[in-house]
């Protein structure tokens, strides 16, 4: 018996390196082809034109904390116009010693959203502290009670302005839509016509119109002597405008359940009611949960026009404080800074709503 042929073993052959680590992605994504390539290298000559420039602009020939005349012997961006005027960009006109009253109120708001963003927390208690929430949030913004002077209702502006009227009016229309969208498919005609004439008339008017006749013209079919604050009645036009377009989406989600769903509801013996909350409307939802996002963020940046009724937003504030002659010529510092805020506040609902969507994802 002859000794058996050992063979080496062999040499795995590589592949090449354009094909595989950064030289692979670049080769199959930006230089495929020769327009491909065309095209990046036409984009890498414009960002060459453009960053390294805005980037000097930005930071290296910038200044941070200086007075307006020094912003005019430099060549880069004027920031100090963000710090100098912060506490007016942001509070506007409520009184100067009291703005730790709506800063609260801000850091209040915006830990309880952060705290009901876990699912975990949805249970009737979370009702119980927003309500405690609202109280204290009145209290502090408008005062009369432990010291704290009244300020007005007109004096409300600049962030805690924008972040109420966006997020109660996120709050409150989404709930109302949903009925809305259930009224609109009932089979009772006359609720049906009821929500069919309310969605039509609201989404063929733009919300300015909604301001401006929640602030000219209602008061006049109010009785003599009766009135209703200002910022109510925009939080009530942001209401009902943001309630008729989240309507017509979840309708959207209804339409798209199968028929199979209210067979199996009327199988184990569940009334509507039943079958809405507990098979219909979690999963409608769950599918129109991107859709509604884009509604939100709209409604939250639109708070911007209530500049119509005289209230002032943390955008109009900002155009008051380049109205001062120190400060006029710096509007792109001001705008970058308000693009960023709006940035990070759209960002991070985009963030949670797709973490929502991925959490209630049942691999359908």
């Amino acid at each position: 018996m002859s000794d058996a042929t050992i063979t080496p073993p062999r040499e795995f052959l590589k592949p090449p390196v354009t094909e595989v680590g950064v030289l692979g992605w670049l080769h199959s994504n930006l230089f495929n082809n020769w327009y491909n390539s065309l095209l990046t290298i036409l984009v890498l000559l414009a960002l060459w034109q453009v960053v390294p420039p805005f980037f000097s602009w930005t930071f290296i020939d910038s200044v941070w904390n200086t007075p307006a005349e020094v912003c005019r012997d430099i060549d880069g961006a004027c920031w100090s116009i963000i710090p100098k005027n912060i506490s007016f960009i942001l509070f506007g006109f409520f009184p100067d010693g009291q703005q730790w009253r709506p800063g609260l109120a801000m850091v209040l708001l915006v830990g309880l959203v952060v705290f009901s963003a876990d699912r975990k927390r949805w249970k009737k208690s979370l009702g119980v502290y927003w309500l405690i929430n609202l109280v204290v949030m009145g209290t502090l913004m408008y005062g009369g009670v432990f010291g704290m002077p009244v300020v007005e209702t007109s004096q409300w502006s600049g962030l805690p302005l924008t972040f109420m009227l966006s997020l109660f009016g996120m709050v409150a229309a989404y709930p109302f839509g949903v009925f809305l969208a259930l009224g609109r498919r009932s089979k009772m005609p006359a609720i049906k016509t009821l929500c069919v004439i309310y969605i039509e008339m609201i989404r063929g008017v733009p919300l300015i119109s909604l301001l401006f006749m929640s602030s000219v013209m209602f008061p006049l079919f109010l009785p003599e002597g009766v009135t209703i604050n200002t910022v109510l009645r925009a939080q009530l036009a942001i209401i009902l405008f943001t309630a008729a377009y989240i309507a017509e989406v979840v309708r959207g989600g209804l339409q798209a359940m199968p028929r199979g769903q209210f067979e199996a509801a009327d199988s184990l013996g569940l009334n509507y009611n039943q079958t809405m909350r507990l098979i219909i409307l979690p999963q409608a939802l769950k599918i129109v949960i991107p859709p509604s996002l884009g509604i939100l963020l709209s409604a939250f940046k639109d708070t911007s026009l209530v500049v119509i009724i005289s209230l002032y937003d943390v955008l109009k504030t900002t155009k008051v404080t380049l109205s001062n002659p120190k400060w006029t010529g710096y509007s792109t510092e001001a705008y970058i800074f308000l693009a960023v805020l709006y940035f990070v506040c759209c960002y991070a609902m985009s963030s949670y709503s797709r973490r929502l969507e991925k959490e209630l994802h049942t691999g359908r």
